[in-house]
């Protein structure tokens, strides 16, 4: 089965929001990078998924008018099979992602990217119900801590350990970089 590598939201918009933190990203981007460069070299597709939402101004990090939506500084350079810009939680909203998968004759999809609880999640279920087969590559997401509604903190290992959990199996394979690493290059 064809296999694609989606790359959600790798983007410096978020470097302008006030919940982002550098704590995890090194980490973040060595699992990226890894699975970017495995992709590269087992000839896997990459397609390049931004988010853009918001008043179309400059100052609003998620617009192309602020400049920042481009690519996250640190991460492995490639030249994507495909770009696509959406403005939803699900990259197969609106942006013509879909019938690209089908076309190139794809039936597996490797999940990775910002955030590991939103935009990759939705993804991830989006297109489990459309019948692709699904690889949810955790440490290759990101995401931020966050707060319960009474206040007490929800870290970020939190968040993608409950993501992990409710993947698992019903949506998605549960997987490492080095495990997808590993498996790209087997062709499995």
């Amino acid at each position: 089965m064809k296999s694609c590598l989606l790359l959600i939201d790798v983007q410096e918009s978020f470097r302008h929001r006030p919940f982002f933190t550098e704590r995890d990203l090194p980490a973040y981007l060595t699992a990226q990078n890894a699975l970017i460069e495995a992709c590269v070299r087992s000839g896997v597709p990459i397609a390049r998924i931004f988010h853009g939402a918001g008043p179309r101004t400059p100052e609003n990090p998620f617009a192309l008018e602020s400049g920042l939506v481009r690519p996250l500084a640190g991460l492995a350079e490639f030249t994507p099979a495909a770009t696509f810009h959406k403005s939803r939680h699900s990259a197969l909203v609106g942006t013509g992602l879909d019938v690209w998968l089908v076309q190139n004759g794809i039936g597996q999809l490797v999940i990775s990217g910002i955030r590991t609880e939103q935009c990759c999640e939705t993804t991830a279920r989006h297109a489990c119900d459309l019948g692709f087969q699904v690889d949810y590559v955790t440490d290759a997401t990101l995401t931020f801590d966050m707060q319960h509604e009474d206040g007490t903190p929800l870290p970020a290992a939190a968040i993608k350990a409950r993501t992990a959990a409710v993947l698992k199996d019903r949506f998605a394979r549960i997987c490492s970089a080095a495990q997808a690493t590993d498996a790209l290059a087997s062709g499995a």
